[in-house]
């Protein structure tokens, strides 16, 4: 484990590279509002977990359960399908062509977005994609295809699809010239911490947020300050194989991250999100690097307090726990942990 503590908290302009970027939406009302017309959506559940309380020596553990997200098992069901179903508000969605690259649970969300307002997905997967999930998108409709090793490759490969084919590219990351859907995405994401915030009965003094891109921990951490304040400590957690926020913190600006293919599969990012990047870097405290060992150390303790995931989406109580063991937590903690999905 490594924390480096970020010196751009609390500046106004934050990264001054990224001044051409927009800030990461904080608008909960819009998303809540469009959410409330589907008739899958419910809240999804925040839980105390004494259990994890005492195995970490604080006072209160509470985790905002995604697993059972709007039947797909994962909070990615709030960005991309948010997107389609903003479009389709607009009358845009019918007869299109969206087209991602996806290393997890993106590729559900465009996929079950397409079929529900009558478009067509196409998502793009490396070749380290266990088939089991290739299997599950083609499931929900979406043609998959294959293409390179990594993450970044596949998506190279649907941004160039899109361009040659006039179809929609809906990447959940964003870079220059490609802003404007991921911001929408990031939006979707909010519901999340709103409903959070209404379910925690006083506010946390520490949240921990796993990221790969970092679109679910940009937004978080920006309506968590909307709603809480400057009082708790937000760390971001990436694997030390893919520290793409860290890495761009450490030096003032975005870089590509180095590094092995990592177990926290869905985290294996090794270029941020613009968006969130900008975000994280005024809000977030500090940013985590894992080791593979303390990934799986992670998903076994939640497996072990009945909160069955991956490496990935355990990855903050993963984080959480390496700071345990170095004496980092202070007793009287209220810890808050986002786990972003079910087993596989």
């Amino acid at each position: 484990m490594k924390r480096l503590e970020n010196p751009f908290r609390g500046q106004q302009r934050g990264l001054p590279a990224l001044d051409a970027i927009p800030a990461p939406s904080i608008d909960a009302a819009r998303p809540m509002a469009l959410i409330r017309r589907c008739p899958a959506y419910a809240p999804t559940p925040l839980c105390p977990v004494p259990g994890l309380a005492s195995r970490l020596g604080v006072a209160e553990v509470w985790v905002k359960d995604e697993r059972s997200r709007m039947g797909l098992g994962s909070f990615k069901a709030l960005g991309a399908a948010y997107v389609i179903a903003s479009d389709a508000e607009a009358g845009k969605a019918a007869g299109q062509t969206y087209v991602t690259a996806s290393a997890g649970n993106h590729g559900m969300s465009v996929a079950a977005g397409a079929r529900a307002f009558g478009a067509r997905a196409v998502v793009f997967i490396a070749e380290t994609v266990p088939e089991r999930f290739a299997q599950r998108l083609r499931d929900q409709g979406a043609l998959v295809l294959r293409e390179g090793a990594t993450y970044e490759a596949s998506m190279a490969a649907a941004a160039q699809a899109a361009e040659r084919n006039g179809w929609q590219l809906l990447s959940d990351s964003s870079w220059p010239g490609y802003v404007t859907r991921p911001h929408r995405l990031m939006e979707g994401y909010l519901v999340l911490i709103e409903e959070a915030a209404q379910q925690m009965p006083e506010p946390p003094s520490h949240v921990f947020l796993q990221a790969g891109v970092g679109g679910l921990a940009g937004a978080v951490a920006v309506l968590a300050r909307v709603h809480w304040g400057d009082g708790p400590e937000i760390t971001v957690v990436e694997p030390d194989q893919a520290p793409a926020l860290a890495a761009s913190i450490a030096a003032g600006r975005p870089v590509v991250a180095s590094g092995s293919v990592s177990a926290m599969g869905r985290l294996d990012c090794k270029e941020p999100s613009l968006i969130a990047l900008k975000g994280l870097a005024r809000e977030a405290d500090g940013f985590l690097m894992i080791t593979e060992a303390e990934g799986e150390a992670g998903a076994r303790l939640a497996t072990e307090v009945d909160l069955a995931s991956t490496p990935s989406a355990a990855a903050g109580l993963a984080g959480a726990l390496a700071m345990t063991r170095a004496g980092m937590l202070p007793p009287e903690a209220r810890i808050l942990f986002v786990l972003s999905e079910g087993p596989e």
